[in-house]
């Protein structure tokens, strides 16, 4: 069974880091993209960062995170991260990791895989 696992969300101050994991089992990712989105209360999903498979492995950044957040991936692990500083109030969501074959259909969210979800609030 695949599955994507997100870990690492939590309360924090403005300004404060956080690192966020989606470790992936049932499969390989490494000729996948993969990418996070995040979704807060009222409002709809959107793209965060992605990062191509072995072949590439450039990251790509949604622009309110740009400087801020970093994406990377261990392949060997068969594990994502995303590096989160300077965090703001209005990053706070629910995060969620997902995985396509296809770098169209990851960051336009329709992707193959996604996890259930890890909670960020950052606190003013």
């Amino acid at each position: 069974q695949v599955q994507l696992a997100e870990s690492g969300g939590g309360l924090v101050q403005a300004g404060g880091s956080l690192r966020l994991s989606c470790a992936a089992s049932g499969r390989s990712f490494g000729t996948y993209t993969m990418g996070w989105f995040r979704q807060a209360p009222g409002k709809e999903r959107e793209f965060v960062a992605a990062i191509t498979s072995t072949t590439g492995n450039n990251p790509y950044y949604a622009n309110s995170v740009a400087g801020r957040f970093t994406i990377s991936r261990d392949i060997a692990k068969n594990t994502m991260y995303l590096e989160m500083n300077g965090l703001k109030p209005d990053d706070t969501a629910t995060y969620y990791c997902a995985a396509d074959p296809y770098w169209n259909d990851l960051i336009t969210a329709k992707c193959l895989y996604w996890g259930q979800g890890t909670q960020v609030t950052v606190s003013s």
